[in-house]
C-alpha cells in the first residue's frame, strides 16, 4: 500500500489518546471511523473533538469552515466490523494491557481489509507480542503519540520483529501528514526511547528520596534549575501520572531486569491512589485548588547533577548500543517529547562522558546496586570515541546544535532549529548565530542575502529560553551575559554586508521579535502573532528592543507595543511599518526565498555601503551623508556599475559580481 491509498482510519478507542489521534487525522483531511465498545464512550470522545476544535477555531488557529470540515470527517461507531471493515489504516489506543490489546487486534484483523496497515498507539509494550495476535505482523508497527496529540509533535514509529519496511515507511509518512515528526524506533524495546530515557530518571530519584539521601525540593530544584530540564523530576510526575511512569517501570524490570526495579516510594504512591494531579495529591499536595508545587532555584546539588546525568547516559548508550536508536535519534525524540532544552547525549557529551562514567562505576562500587552497573555500551564508547557524538570534522562546518544552516546560490539560510523549545533563543543559538554571521562574511561563501525563518510552523521565535538561561541557579550576572551577547550578535545582523531577511511565520514574541527587528525586511504570514510580552513577566525587552523598534515604528507606537505586552497581528505591524509584506500561508515559503534571491542578485558593494551609511545615518546624519558622498564615489570606478549600466541599456537583468 501506498500513502496515496490511504483514506479512511480507524481510530480504536475513544479515550484522551484515542480522540486526540482521530482530531489530529481528521485536521490532516482524513475520513476517520472512531470506535469504542460503548455508545457513551465513543460519543464522549466525539464530543470532546467537538470542543477541541471549537478551541482552535476560537484562538484563530483553524477556521471555523476547517473545525466544522474535520468535524464532520469523524464517524462515531460501536461495532468493530463497521468501524475497520472500509479503513485502509487502523490505529489502536486502548488500555495500556497487554490482554486488552492482543483482544482487540484480534478481533480487528478478522474485519479489516487484507491491504489494511495496523499500529498500535502503546508507549512500552512490545510490539512483537501484540502483533502475533493478528495473522499479518509484517503489516503491524507501533506509532506512539505523546498526550495531547493535538500538541504534540513527536510520534515514535516502532519496529517489531516482523514489521516490513514498507509499513515503517507508510506509517512515519502518515505521521509526516499528519503535521508530526516520526522518529524511528528500530527494535522493539521495552519503553522504545523517551520513555526508556526518562522513567529510569524519575525511579533514579524516588530511590534518592526514598532512602532519605535526598528531598524532593533539592531534587527538582537540581533538575530544573541545575541541569535546565523543563520540569522538575517529582513535578513531572505529578503532571503525567505516577501510575503511568510505574507501569513503564514494572514492564521495563519485567522485561530487562533488576537494573529497572521500581522504588518503594513510586509504588507507595500508587498503592495510596496518589497519583499526582489528577488525583490532588502526589509527590506535591494540589488540594483546595492549590497550585502544589513550589520549587526553590537555590537547593541545587552539583553531585546530584553528576550522578542523574550519569544514569541518563548510561540509558542513552544501552538505546545505541542495542541499536535502539542512534543519539541523533534518541536527542531529538526527548527535546520533542519531552521538551528538553538539549537531548539528553548532548547533555551528557557538554559534560563530559569519561566523568559520568567514573561516577556510575563509584556508585555501583559502594552500593552493588544494578541500576548503577555502567552498561557494556558505555564503557565501548568511553573507550573508543570519548563521546557519543564523536569529533566534528573539519568540513562540517557549517553544522549546529541550535541552528541549521544551508548557501543556496548566494542566499545564506539560518533557521532557527529548536521547534521543541518554539525555537526560543539561548546562549548557545547566539554564540551559534554569531559563528555563522563570519561564515557568511568569508569571501568562499559569496553569501550576498541572509534568510532567517524559524523551523515548523509554530514560531519564528518565541523569545528567550528564560528557563535554560536559569540552568544553574537565577543569576544576576548570567542574566546580563544574555542580554550583552545577544544585544551584540544581534547588532551584527544590522551592520553585516549583505542585506538579512526574517521571514516570520508563527510566534515572533519577545527576543524573537527583538532578532526580527536588526533584520533589514521582515515578511510574515497571515497566521503570525508578533509582541514583546516582556512587561506581563516584570521584564523589558533586553536585546535592543527599547531602541531599535522605536527607530522602526517611532516613539510613540514603540511604546504602545511594550507597554501594553500584547500580541499584534502581521497586518496591524504591516500599518505600523514594521512588517514590509504580510503573505498567505500557503505562499509564505516561496515568497520568502523569492524575496532573499531578489535581494542577493542585487549589487553587493553598493548594498553594504548602503547599510553602513544608513545605519552610520542613525546617530549622526552629518556622518551619514558623510559616508554617502564617499561611497557615492567609490561605486563610480566599480565594475558593477558598468554591468548596472550596460543591462539597463539592454534592457536585462544585470549580473553583478561585486567587483
Amino acid at each position: 500500500m501506498e500513502l496515496d491509498d490511504v483514506d479512511t482510519i480507524a481510530v480504536l478507542g475513544a479515550g484522551a489518546m484515542g480522540h486526540g489521534i482521530a482530531e489530529v487525522a481528521a485536521l490532516a483531511g482524513y475520513n476517520v471511523n472512531l470506535r469504542d465498545i460503548k455508545d457513551e464512550f465513543v460519543q464522549n470522545g466525539y464530543d470532546e473533538i467537538e470542543w477541541s476544535l471549537g478551541k482552535l477555531a476560537e484562538k484563530d488557529q483553524i477556521t471555523d469552515d476547517d473545525a466544522d470540515a474535520a468535524l464532520d470527517r469523524v464517524t462515531p461507531i460501536v461495532e468493530m466490523e463497521e468501524a475497520v471493515g472500509d479503513a485502509d489504516f487502523v490505529i489502536e489506543a486502548v488500555p495500556e494491557k497487554m490482554e486488552i490489546k492482543r483482544d482487540v487486534w484480534g478481533e480487528a484483523d478478522e474485519h479489516a481489509p487484507d491491504e489494511a496497515v495496523f499500529a498500535t498507539n502503546t508507549s512500552s509494550l512490545s510490539i512483537t507480542d501484540i502483533s502475533e495476535a493478528t495473522d499479518r505482523p509484517e503489516s503491524f508497527c507501533g506509532m506512539h503519540f505523546f498526550n495531547p496529540p493535538i500538541r504534540m509533535d513527536l510520534v515514535e514509529v516502532i519496529r517489531g520483529n516482523h514489521t516490513s519496511d514498507g509499513t515503517m515507511d507508510i506509517t512515519e509518512q502518515l505521521a509526516e501528514e499528519f503535521g508530526k515528526t516520526p522518529v524511528r524506533v528500530r527494535k522493539d524495546s521495552p519503553g522504545f526511547i523517551v520513555n526508556r530515557a526518562l522513567v529510569p530518571l524519575m525511579n533514579e530519584v524516588a530511590w534518592l528520596v526514598g532512602e532519605g539521601e535526598y528531598g524532593i525540593e533539592t531534587v527538582d530544584s537540581t533538575s530544573k534549575y541545575g541541569m535546565g530540564l523543563p520540569m522538575g523530576s517529582f513535578e513531572l510526575a505529578d503532571y503525567v501520572g505516577i501510575d503511568v511512569s510505574y507501569d513503564v517501570l514494572e514492564y521495563i524490570h519485567d522485561v530487562l531486569g533488576d537494573a529497572y526495579e521500581p522504588a518503594p516510594l513510586m509504588r507507595e504512591k500508587v498503592e495510596n491512589e496518589e497519583l499526582g494531579q489528577k488525583t490532588d495529591k502526589g509527590f506535591y499536595d494540589y488540594t483546595d485548588g492549590g497550585e502544589g508545587v513550589d520549587i526553590p532555584s537555590d537547593e541545587i546539588d552539583d553531585d546530584l547533577t553528576e550522578l542523574l546525568t550519569a544514569v541518563m547516559a548510561n540509558e542513552v548508550a544501552k538505546l545505541v548500543g542495542e541499536d535502539v536508536a542512534d543519539a541523533g535519534e534518541i536527542d531529538e525524540a526527548v527535546k520533542l517529547g519531552a521538551a528538553f532544552p538539549d537531548g539528553p547525549a548532548k547533555i551528557a557529551d557538554d559534560h563530559g562522558l569519561e566523568p559520568l562514567l567514573d561516577t556510575l562505576q563509584e556508585r555501583y562500587e559502594e552500593t552493588g546496586e544494578p541500576r548503577y552497573e555502567p552498561s557494556e555500551h558505555f564503557v565501548e564508547i568511553v573507550e573508543e570515541d570519548g563521546a557519543f557524538y564523536g569529533e566534528a570534522d573539519e568540513d562540517e562546518a557549517l553544522e549546529y546544535d541550535n541552528i541549521s544552516v544551508e548557501i543556496d546560490g548566494h542566499v545564506g539560510h539560518v533557521v532557527l532549529d529548536r521547534p521543541h523549545r518554539m525555537n526560543t533563543i539561548n546562549l548557545e543559538l547566539i554564540d551559534e548565530l554569531d559563528a555563522v554571521i563570519d561564515e557568511f562574511e568569508k569571501e568562499e561563501h559569496d553569501v550576498r542575502c541572509m534568510l532567517i525563518t524559524g523551523a515548523g510552523d509554530k514560531a519564528f521565535s518565541a523569545g528567550a529560553d528564560v528557563q535554560s538561561t536559569a540552568a544553574g541557579g537565577a543569576d544576576k550576572m548570567k542574566g546580563m551575559d544574555l542580554s550583552r551577547d545577544g544585544k551584540e550578535t544581534f547588532g551584527r545582523l544590522e551592520e553585516a554586508s549583505f542585506p538579512v531577511v526574517a521571514a516570520v511565520d508563527g510566534f515572533c514574541l519577545g527576543g524573537g521579535f527583538e532578532l526580527a527587528c536588526c533584520a533589514d525586511m521582515r515578511i510574515a504570514s497571515e497566521r503570525s502573532e508578533l509582541g514583546l510580552p516582556e512587561h506581563n513577566l516584570g521584564l523589558l525587552p533586553g536585546w535592543g528592543g527599547t531602541q531599535r523598534l522605536q527607530r522602526l515604528v517611532g516613539m510613540g507606537r514603540a511604546k504602545e507595543i511594550v507597554f501594553t505586552a500584547d500580541r499584534f497581528d502581521p497586518e496591524t505591524m504591516y500599518d505600523y511599518g514594521f512588517i514590509n509584506e504580510v503573505v498567505d500561508n500557503e505562499e509564505f515559503e516561496d515568497r520568502a526565498w523569492e524575496l532573499a534571491r531578489d535581494l542577493a542578485s542585487g549589487p553587493p558593494i553598493s548594498q553594504a555601503l548602503t547599510k553602513r551609511a544608513m545605519i552610520e545615518g542613525w546617530e549622526d546624519t552629518g556622518a551619514g551623508l558623510e559616508l554617502e558622498t564617499q561611497a557615492f564615489g567609490h561605486l563610480l570606478d566599480t565594475d558593477d556599475l558598468t554591468e548596472g549600466v550596460m543591462a539597463f541599456m539592454q534592457d536585462r537583468e544585470p549580473e553583478f559580481e561585486g567587483e
